[in-house]
């Protein structure tokens, strides 16, 4: 397995580039032919995890956050790195309906969409550190998860 293509894309933590994170990401997997459905996933994981470092990462304070991108063979791996407050415990964060923002209209999904539509998702994080969510998905089944 061997990497045939990679990017890196740094942005400030704002809701609006949530948008440009998504497209630029799309567009960057497109080399891997894939599917309008399969587009649609990566882009609806992407979001949720951008969210996340926008919202509790760095819990509205502007700083950076790190898409990067590669191509191994035919699955695209996308991590999003931010260096904000981090996930004291990524388990319990992870399990649907958790959110530490429940007066904000969160719904505690983001990683179970991330989960839904990725075929792997890993959390590393550290308290006054950040976070990275690393998440793959094999392009080119023609299908997506939910009809394999």
């Amino acid at each position: 397995m061997g990497i045939s293509n990679e990017m890196r894309l740094e942005f400030d933590s704002r809701s609006c580039n949530e948008g440009f994170a998504r497209v630029s990401v799309a567009a960057f997997m497109t080399q891997l032919n894939p599917t309008l459905e399969e587009v649609a996933d990566v882009k609806t994981a992407l979001s949720e995890a951008v969210t996340n470092s926008i919202v509790h990462g760095y819990e509205g304070a502007i700083e950076k956050i790190v898409v990067e991108c590669r191509i191994e063979d035919d699955t695209f791996c996308v991590d999003v790195t931010d260096h904000g407050i981090g996930i004291e415990n990524i388990e319990q964060a992870m399990e649907p309906l958790f959110t530490t923002k429940p007066d904000s209209e969160r719904s505690g999904m983001g990683f179970a969409f991330m989960e839904a539509f990725m075929d792997s998702i890993e959390v590393t994080s550290k308290p006054n550190e950040g976070t990275k969510v690393s998440m793959k998905k094999k392009i080119g089944c023609g299908k997506s998860k939910f009809e394999r």
